[in-house]
């Protein structure tokens, strides 16, 4: 219990930490949402001094930011300027894109990514031929990887570019919308997964390896126990806590390749309203996106934290310490 409650506060001072240094950094910026009303010489200065004034963009940032912590606490983000819209209810839909989004690169990533390392790293011949597609995948820049999927599905039209459904898709079956929505997720999905396949599986490879060279399989091998009994009896379950570990950082590491993703896909997600916000100068809907960002990332570890918990009596041992 107090290894749980450690994380969790742990946790909760990170959320406070980026929502702070978003405050910073928005007050870093020049200018406020309105700014661009100054070059139009048909709206007077008055009136935009009274627009900053209704929305508090002239109050002191410690002032904001305290009033906006009081109010995040209770569900409220703020209001978006630029939607005309209270902000919680603005993410909580692309937030659900992101999420959808995140959750099948990360399935699929790591449905793929489990036996290429455990086949890679009891097999000196499979390593050889994995090795050099993986250092290929890791050395090409993620942006570069996106744009050349991007361009490979534009030319030959084998999947929809942009948005999350067709046009009209309100009145086909739900059999079919939901085809269509796999057809517009495939892109982004594709991308995710060749990014992160290859990292998964080298340290997947790396813990297998690690634990085949430990003095107790040398010994079973001794024994003349079967390799594949050694594999699946011996090397997996101490093999798993790196792998464990490793689940939330890969999450992390997909959320936020995400919203990169998302800008060049043009899939609905957080990715593409932060960017809108933050060109705009909408505050609330840059801090709240950035949270909601940091708890999917904050969650996956957490997660990881409860696998391991679960899995390794050590630490179990340690928490009732």
């Amino acid at each position: 219990m107090n290894y749980l409650l450690r994380r969790f506060l742990r946790a909760l001072l990170l959320m406070i930490g980026v929502s702070t240094l978003c405050f910073l950094l928005s007050e870093l910026a020049p200018g406020t949402y309105f700014e661009d009303l100054r070059l139009n010489p048909q709206i007077s200065q008055q009136t935009i001094a009274t627009l900053n004034a209704r929305y508090g963009l002239e109050q002191p940032i410690a002032l904001r930011y305290g009033r906006w912590l009081e109010a995040a606490a209770r569900g409220d983000f703020g209001y978006s300027i630029a939607y005309s819209t209270p902000v919680a209810s603005l993410l909580w839909t692309r937030a659900g894109n992101t999420l959808l989004l995140t959750i099948t690169a990360m399935l699929l990533t790591w449905i793929l990514a489990v036996p290429v390392g455990v086949l890679t790293g009891s097999s000196r011949r499979l390593d050889k031929i994995t090795a050099v597609a993986s250092s290929l995948l890791i050395s090409i820049p993620e942006i570069v990887i996106a744009v050349a999927l991007l361009v490979v599905a534009v030319h030959t039209r084998m999947l929809p570019v942009g948005a999350m459904q067709s046009l009209g898709s309100e009145d086909l079956s739900t059999l079919a919308r939901v085809k269509d929505i796999l057809l517009h997720i495939a892109l982004p999905t594709a991308i995710l997964v060749l990014i992160g396949l290859p990292i998964i599986a080298q340290h997947i490879r790396s813990s297998v390896v690690e634990v085949l060279e430990a003095p107790y399989i040398r010994a079973a091998r001794g024994l003349g126990i079967g390799p594949v009994r050694i594999l699946f009896r011996h090397v997996l379950p101490v093999a798993a806590n790196p792998a464990i570990s490793l689940f939330g950082f890969s999450l992390a590491a997909l959320v936020s390749g995400s919203l990169l993703v998302e800008v060049i896909t043009g899939w609905p997600g957080l990715g593409p309203l932060i960017l809108e916000a933050t060109l705009s100068r909408d505050l609330f809907v840059v801090v709240g996106g950035a949270m909601l960002s940091a708890v999917f990332m904050i969650g996956g570890n957490f997660v990881a934290d409860l696998l391991l918990l679960v899995s390794d009596p050590r630490i179990r041992t340690g928490a009732q310490d």
